[in-house]
């Protein structure tokens, strides 16, 4: 039964019966109002992220962020070291870093949980 049948049964049952029961009415209704939310809330909760999985999320957010870092100043030391000794001109290390910067700015702030 919907909230407007169950308001449209109360109020029916407050003419029937006469305003000696409309406190047992009212208590009744507010107490099927009551269950009607608390099962709302229980299926959204159902269908929202666990907790515990997000934690789970988190950590492996964490393992891939500190493995990205690593292998960024990696390759990036590398090509730097290597332009400078086998290139006269070192600027061309410069575009090398700012993808390096680009790509971690763009891990650590695109891939957030909905």
């Amino acid at each position: 039964m919907s909230t407007g049948d169950e308001l449209r049964a109360a109020v029916s049952a407050r003419r029937d019966l006469g305003p000696d029961f409309e406190d047992a009415l009212i208590e009744s209704f507010l107490d099927k109002m009551g269950q009607e939310v608390d099962r709302r809330v229980d299926e959204r909760l159902a269908a929202a992220p666990k907790a515990k999985d997000m934690a789970k999320y988190d950590r492996t957010r964490d393992g891939q962020r500190l493995a990205l870092a690593i292998v960024s100043l990696a390759l990036g030391t590398i090509a730097t070291i290597s332009l400078t000794l086998f290139n006269e001109g070192g600027a061309a290390y410069v575009p090398i870093w700012i993808a390096i910067v680009v790509v971690n700015v763009v891990f650590n702030n695109g891939h957030r949980p909905r």
